[in-house]
């Protein structure tokens, strides 16, 4: 099977939240999208067929995982990530934000707090504002184009604030680390010494670039493995974020009974019966593509990298470890985060994610998604260009 990822697929009109809903969020409307983390490419061909074989046996009905979808998804973890979960420990929902926002209500209580290291997804700190608890944060140390976590400050703000949660982005996004398996341990070792549990957001743990390794947290010991709520999708590795199904695993049964019972509350029940089957076979058939996918993107980064050394060489590229997502330094420019955001928009024509949604340490930055046909990409790479001639 090769994929022709360069095919420009027309996603206008199809209700697409990355292209269809400029305007409704006060963007103009023929602006070039590259913000929300899905991609411009079609999911792989045993899914799109496994789809059609269900649409038309024509009934859509309430569904549930049987042991084949758990064994399929315990064969792909074993297989790619040396990580093998017990069956039991799965528990299904919409989505991994929905995830860490049942997190946060099942293992702590309003007042309490939760801990982040920004800038990171900016759900995270919503999923712990909106349900009443308090956002610590820990900043991430970036230094010669890298970040670092400051282990002093991340153990001392567990303890001044008796932190009862900590919300890991592991690989991190927007920042683009992969953790290394001893700064993953360090961490781990922190939160285990002050009893506090981790909700692991691995979703983006396919998408890592040669040379670098992911490591699955909740393998690294079974001791580690009993306090770790881990999130994975097959909707940013497979591009299905719109079947809304994600995989968690829970192995301590105290603590998976808490969640689904936070689940239950809310109301979900079964999951959506296509996004089901399309994680199966996704899982089961998908790997040939997204071996094609990684290639492909990694000629993405290769061709931002280069193209930003030669026509914006005052734009600093964080040399990302994972994900597909660039994160930008614009700060040479001396612009307040509105102006940076208006000249992106108005000059470029172009929407990203603006650095500072994802905390304070994001002032001048922005993120680009790269996930695109090349030409696109080259095309908006051209419009940035434009905006800040040198």
């Amino acid at each position: 099977m090769t994929t022709n990822f360069d095919e420009i697929i027309d996603r206008r009109n199809t209700s697409c939240l990355k292209y269809d809903f400029a305007a409704e969020r006060g963007y103009p409307t023929n602006i070039d999208p590259f913000w929300v983390a899905d991609m411009d490419f079609r999911a792989p061909q045993p899914v799109i067929d496994e789809i059609v074989r269900r649409a038309q046996h024509g009934i859509f009905g309430y569904t549930n995982p049987k042991d084949d979808y758990r064994q399929t998804l315990l064969d792909w973890f074993r297989t790619y990530h040396s990580w093998t979960p017990s069956s039991q420990s799965l528990i299904l929902t919409p989505g991994v934000v929905f995830a860490l926002c049942m997190a946060v209500r099942a293992f702590t209580k309003p007042g309490e707090a939760v801990l982040i290291q920004q800038p990171v997804y900016y759900p995270f700190t919503e999923s712990i504002r909106d349900n009443g608890r308090e956002l610590v944060n820990s900043p991430l140390i970036l230094k010669d184009g890298h970040y670092t976590i400051d282990f002093d400050d991340f153990e001392r703000k567990i303890q001044d604030h008796q932190v009862r949660l900590f919300l890991l982005c592991s690989p991190h996004n927007p920042a683009g680390r992969v953790w290394t398996r001893e700064e993953l341990l360090q961490m781990a070792s922190i939160c285990a010494r002050h009893d506090v549990l981790i909700a692991a957001d691995e979703i983006h743990h396919e998408f890592i670039r040669p040379g670098f390794h992911h490591t699955v947290l909740a393998s690294l010991s079974p001791s580690i493995g009993e306090r770790v709520i881990t999130c994975t999708a097959p909707s940013k590795t497979f591009n299905l974020a719109g079947l809304q199904l994600s995989n968690i695993f829970i192995e301590n049964t105290a603590l998976r009974r808490k969640f689904r019972q936070e689940v239950t509350a809310a109301g979900y029940s079964q999951p959506n019966a296509l996004g089901l089957f399309a994680a199966q076979a996704a899982y089961a058939h998908g790997r040939e593509w997204l071996t094609e996918l990684l290639a492909y993107l990694e000629g993405n980064y290769q061709f931002t990298r280069q193209f930003l050394q030669r026509k914006l060489p005052h734009v600093k590229l964080i040399e990302p470890e994972g994900t597909y997502l660039l994160w930008l330094d614009f700060s040479y420019y001396g612009l307040s985060d509105e102006t940076l955001d208006e000249t992106i928009i108005h000059k470029a024509n172009l929407w990203l994610d603006s650095g500072h949604i994802f905390g304070p340490a994001g002032s001048g930055f922005q993120r680009l998604n790269i996930a695109c046909p090349r030409s696109i990409l080259e095309k908006g790479l051209r419009q940035l260009a434009s905006a800040f001639p040198e």
